[in-house]
């Protein structure tokens, strides 16, 4: 089986800038419902996701050292944490995919330039393999 086959397309999903204040991040996945977005340079490039506990953990960690602080004012890149969501080339295999599954709700995708090109739901993957 071919893995973009399975490929929700870029122009599908819900995905944030790295430059982006993390109220705007809140609110975009608030909107969507979303409880993970990729996260990608104005190049086009990916560069992490994030979760929701990321973000709870982060303004956690941001209160305790510096007392209650203005969202707007904070930024998505301050919150990278140093274990990110891992992408996989188009080319992955159905195996590297499925070793990605098994700990992320998504799988980004990447080209061989690393341009975010869309994402793999585990409910596409599971379904898939179903069938």
């Amino acid at each position: 089986m071919n893995i973009l086959s399975l490929l929700t397309h870029k122009s599908d999903v819900a995905y944030l800038f790295d430059d982006c204040s993390i109220r705007q991040a809140l609110e975009k996945m608030h909107f969507h419902g979303y409880s993970a977005v990729p996260v990608i340079d104005h190049t086009g490039q990916y560069v992490t996701s994030v979760s929701e506990g990321d973000f709870l953990w982060y303004l956690i960690d941001i209160n305790q050292k510096e007392g209650t602080v203005d969202a707007e004012r904070l930024y998505l890149k301050d919150l990278f944490k140093k274990t990110s969501y891992k992408a996989v080339n188009i080319n992955a295999s159905v195996e590297k995919l499925f070793t990605y599954m098994l700990d992320q709700n998504f799988v980004p995708v990447v080209d061989d330039r690393n341009m975010f090109i869309g994402i793999i739901t585990r409910k596409a993957f599971l379904s898939a393999m179903e069938r």
